[in-house]
C-alpha cells in the first residue's frame, strides 16, 4: 500500500457523503423561535417557580446590582433542581473559567442512596458553594500542589442552563473560582469585580449631568466568532491540527483566496447544515446568534450574535466554542479556532463589539444626530479615547498569546499598534474639541443608486476601518485584536477597568470645578483630548507610513506577546486593577507567570511536532522519491539515456537542509530557563525561527515529492474539499 492512502482515504469517505445524512434532525421540527430558551432558568422561569419574595430578591440582585441574599438559597436550589429533573438531568455542575481559556466542570449526581431508594438532593449550600482542586489549574504559583483548597461561588447574574446528551442533561451553574486564601483564579472574578468599578463611576458621571434614579450601567458585548471547518478525515491524518490546531507544514494552494468569492458566498449544503445545528443548540440555551456567513479564506466562516451584558456574553461565548468544536464532530468536521491554521490565506479573529449603558438613559454610547452638541456622549467617548491612550499596552497585553502572534499585524488583521478609529462624523467633532466648542457634526446622506425601481439608501455619517483595532462603529466601539480562541473575559476586564479610571479622571475634575458646569464639562474634554490626541488614526493601519508614525506619536509597537506580557505588570496597570479592587498586584504577577507558561508550553509543543512530523512523514517521503529518482537515473544511463540530474541534486539538497533544520531544532528545544521572561524570549528568538526554517524546506519538498509519495493532506484539499 503506498503512502499516500491517507489521503486517498480521507478523500473517498469524503465524496462517500450522502446530501441526506442531516435531513433527519429534529430541529426541522421545531422552530428556532419555540427553542428559544427552553434550557435555561431564566427570570422567566424564575418567575413561575420561586416564592415571590424569593424571586423579587434574585431579580433585584441581578438587574439591580443588589447583595445576594443567602437566606434564599435553600428556596432557589430546590426549584433549580425540579427544574432541572423534569428535564432530565440526573447530575448538576459548578462551571467556572480558569486561566486555561475554556470551561471547567465536575458533575455531582443529583441522587443520594437512602437504603433502598435514591432521593435527589440539592440544597442552597451546595448551589452557592463547591470545593475544586486549585492547584491542579494554571495559578501562577498563586496556589500549590500541598496548598491546593480552592472555592467556586455561585454567580447569581448569569442563569443556569441544561446541557444535554443522549444518555441525559446536566444543570450547568455558572460560578467564579478563587483561592481560600481569596485569589482570583478564573477570568469571572475580575469581570465582576471590573463591571462594578465601571457601573460607580459611570453613575456617578450620570449624575453630575442631572440624571436621578440611574440605572445599574452594565459593560455589554458581543463577539463575532470566526472559524475553521476541515473534514475530520483530513484532521485525523494530521498529527499537527490535532494538536496544535494549526497546520505546521503545508505549501500554498494554487488558488487561496485571491477571487474573494468565498466571502458571502453561497453557503455549501453540508456546512449549512452544521450552521443550522449549531444554532439550535445554541437558541435553547439563549445566547441570541443572529449573523452567519463564510467568511474570506475558503474554509472559513462566523458566527455573531446581538449585544449583552458583558457578563453574559462571556459566558455565552465559552459555550459558543465549545458548541463550534461538539457539533463539527457530529457533522464530521473538525472545527479550529486557531487565529492563524493555515499559512498564507486570512487568519481569525473575534471582533468583541463594546459599549455601556443602563436601563434608564440607554446606551452611553449612541451619538445622536447632532453628537457635538451630546456633552454626555462626548464625555463617555473622551473617556474610552484616554483609557486607550494611557493603557494601550494593557489592551495589547490583553489580546497577546503565541497563537494570536500569527495574525496581529499581518495584512488581514490590526497591527500591533493599539489606535482609535473615530470615523469621519466624530473626528471632525473632536478636531473641533482640540480646540474650542464644536459646533458642527457631518450629517448623514441619502444616496440615490441611478436606477428607478432601487430605493433611495440612507449613508451612515462615517466610513468603517477594518484595520484599526479599536474602531468606534456606529454606537459601540469593536476591539478588532481579539483573538479567536481567547475568552474575551481578558479584554473586556480591562476595558472596564481603564475606562473606570477615566471616568474617575473626569468626574473627580468636574467636581472640584467651579462655575458653570457644562463649560467645565467643555474645559475638561478639551484638556483630556489635547493630551491624548495621538492615539486617534483613521488612516490605513496596515501602511508601513503609520508604523513610523506612531513612533512619533509615542505610541507602543509591542510586535510580539514576549514584548506585550509584561505590560500586565506594569505601574499603570496595577494601580488601575488595584484602586478598583479588580486585581491585586500580586494577581497580576501570577497572571503574567501563567501566560508566559502558557506561550512556552504552546511553543514546545509545535516544536516537538515539527520534530515528529518532519522525521517521521515528511524525511520518509522525501527519501523515497529521492530513492525512486536515483534508481531511474542509473536505469536510465544503463540503457544509454543522458538523464539530467537537476532535480536529483535538488531533492538531495532539500533533503540535507531538512535533516540539518531538524537537527538544530532539536537542540534548540533542548534549552532550559527557570525564568519564564527569559525562556519565553529564548523561544520567540530562537526556537520559532529554527521550526520556521524547517517549514521552509518541507513546504518546497512538497512541490517536488511524488504526490503518491506524500502523506499528509494538503491545502487544497483541506480548504475546498468539502
Amino acid at each position: 500500500m503506498s503512502g499516500n492512502r491517507t489521503r486517498i482515504d480521507a478523500i473517498a469517505s469524503i465524496n462517500c457523503y450522502d446530501n441526506n445524512l442531516y435531513s433527519d434532525f429534529d430541529y426541522l421540527d421545531d422552530p428556532s423561535g419555540e427553542l428559544f430558551g427552553t434550557n435555561v432558568f431564566s427570570l422567566d422561569t424564575m418567575k413561575e417557580v420561586l416564592p415571590k419574595n424569593v424571586y423579587k430578591s434574585v431579580k433585584n440582585t441581578i438587574e439591580k446590582g443588589g447583595e445576594l441574599d443567602l437566606s434564599i438559597a435553600d428556596a432557589v436550589a430546590d426549584a433549580m433542581k425540579n427544574w432541572a429533573l423534569a428535564k432530565g438531568a440526573t447530575h448538576y455542575a459548578h462551571v467556572f473559567q480558569p486561566l486555561t481559556g475554556r470551561t471547567a466542570e465536575k458533575h455531582d449526581s443529583f441522587f443520594e442512596p437512602d437504603g433502598h431508594q435514591k432521593i435527589a438532593e440539592f440544597s442552597g449550600s451546595l448551589l452557592i458553594r463547591q470545593e475544586p482542586d486549585g492547584s491542579s489549574f494554571p495559578s501562577g504559583g498563586l496556589r500549590q500542589t500541598h496548598s491546593a483548597r480552592a472555592y467556586t461561588a455561585w454567580d447569581v447574574t448569569s442563569p443556569a442552563y441544561i446541557i444535554e446528551n443522549i444518555n441525559g442533561s446536566t444543570l450547568c451553574i455558572p460560578t467564579v473560582f478563587i483561592s481560600w486564601t481569596g485569589e482570583a483564579l478564573d477570568y469571572k472574578t475580575p469581570l465582576l469585580r471590573s463591571m462594578q468599578a465601571l457601573n460607580t463611576q459611570a453613575q456617578r458621571v450620570l449624575r453630575l449631568f442631572g440624571h436621578q434614579n440611574v440605572a445599574k450601567v452594565a459593560a455589554t458585548a458581543g463577539a463575532e466568532q470566526e472559524y475553521f471547518l476541515i473534514d475530520k478525515n483530513f484532521a485525523l491524518s494530521r498529527q499537527d491540527l490535532l494538536l496544535a490546531k494549526r497546520t505546521l507544514f503545508g505549501a500554498s494552494s494554487a488558488k487561496g483566496q485571491e477571487f474573494d468569492d468565498h466571502y458571502f458566498g453561497a453557503i455549501h449544503e453540508r456546512v449549512q447544515a452544521y450552521m443550522m445545528d449549531v444554532d439550535r443548540e445554541l437558541y435553547k440555551l439563549g445566547i441570541p446568534v443572529k449573523t452567519r456567513h463564510n467568511e474570506v479564506a475558503p474554509g472559513q466562516y462566523e458566527i455573531a450574535p446581538v449585544f449583552e451584558t458583558a457578563n453574559l456574553a462571556a459566558d455565552h461565548q465559552q459555550l459558543v466554542m465549545m458548541f463550534l468544536e461538539r457539533v463539527a464532530d457530529k457533522h464530521g468536521f473538525f472545527c479550529t479556532l486557531h487565529e492563524k491554521p493555515f499559512a498564507g490565506v486570512n487568519g481569525s479573529g473575534k471582533h468583541v463589539n463594546f459599549s455601556l449603558g443602563n436601563a434608564t438613559q440607554g446606551n452611553l454610547l449612541n451619538p445622536g444626530s447632532n453628537p457635538h452638541d451630546n456633552a454626555q456622549f462626548l464625555t463617555f467617548t473622551t473617556a474610552i479615547i484616554r483609557s486607550v491612550y494611557r493603557h494601550g499596552g494593557a489592551m495589547r497585553a490583553a489580546i497577546a498569546s503565541a497563537s494570536n502572534d500569527h495574525r496581529l499585524g499581518a495584512n488581514e488583521a490590526p497591527p500591533a499598534i493599539i489606535s482609535v478609529y473615530l470615523g469621519q462624523q466624530l473626528a471632525d467633532v473632536f478636531e473641533q474639541l482640540k480646540s474650542g466648542k464644536p459646533t458642527s457634526s457631518q450629517q448623514a446622506k441619502n444616496m440615490k443608486l441611478g436606477v428607478d425601481t432601487l430605493p433611495v439608501i440612507n449613508t451612515d455619517a462615517g466610513d468603517r476601518n477594518r484595520t484599526s483595532p479599536f474602531a468606534f462603529t456606529g454606537n459601540r466601539f469593536e476591539f478588532r485584536a481579539v483573538g479567536s480562541s481567547q475568552s474575551i473575559s481578558r479584554s473586556v476586564t480591562l476595558l472596564n477597568t481603564i475606562i473606570a479610571e477615566s471616568l474617575d479622571y473626569i468626574a473627580t475634575k468636574l467636581e472640584s470645578a467651579d462655575g458653570d458646569f457644562y463649560d467645565n464639562v467643555q474645559t475638561v474634554l478639551q484638556d483630556v483630548v489635547n493630551d491624548s490626541y495621538s492615539v486617534i488614526f483613521n488612516g490605513n493601519g496596515y501602511s508601513t507610513e503609520w508604523h513610523e508614525e506612531a513612533v512619533t506619536r509615542g505610541l507602543k509597537n509591542l510586535r510580539t506577546t514576549v514584548d506585550a506580557l509584561p505590560e500586565w505588570v506594569a505601574p499603570s496597570t496595577v494601580a488601575a486593577f488595584e484602586k478598583y479592587n479588580v486585581l491585586t498586584q500580586a494577581e497580576l504577577e501570577s497572571r503574567l507567570e501563567v501566560y508566559l507558561e502558557q506561550y512556552i508550553k504552546t511553543i514546545n509543543v509545535e516544536g516537538q511536532l515539527t520534530l515528529k512530523m518532519g522525521r517521521t512523514q515528511i524525511f520518509p517521503a522525501a527519501i523515497r522519491y529521492q530513492s525512486q529518482l536515483a534508481t531511474s537515473a542509473d536505469h536510465l544511463k544503463a540503457i544509454g539515456y543522458n538523464f539530467d540530474t537537476i532535480t536529483l541534486d535538488k531533492i538531495t539538497e532539500m533533503v540535507k537542509n531538512l535533516q540539518d533544520g531538524l537537527n538544530v531544532l532539536q537542540a534548540k528545544l533542548a534549552h532550559e530557563d527557570e525564568d519564564y521572561l527569559a525562556h519565553a524570549t529564548f523561544m520567540r528568538d530562537e526556537v520559532i525561527p529554527a521550526m520556521n526554517d524547517v517549514r521552509a524546506v518541507a513546504d518546497e519538498l512538497e512541490g517536488f515529492v511524488a504526490d503518491d509519495l506524500w502523506t499528509l493532506p494538503t491545502y487544497q484539499e483541506m480548504l475546498f474539499i468539502r
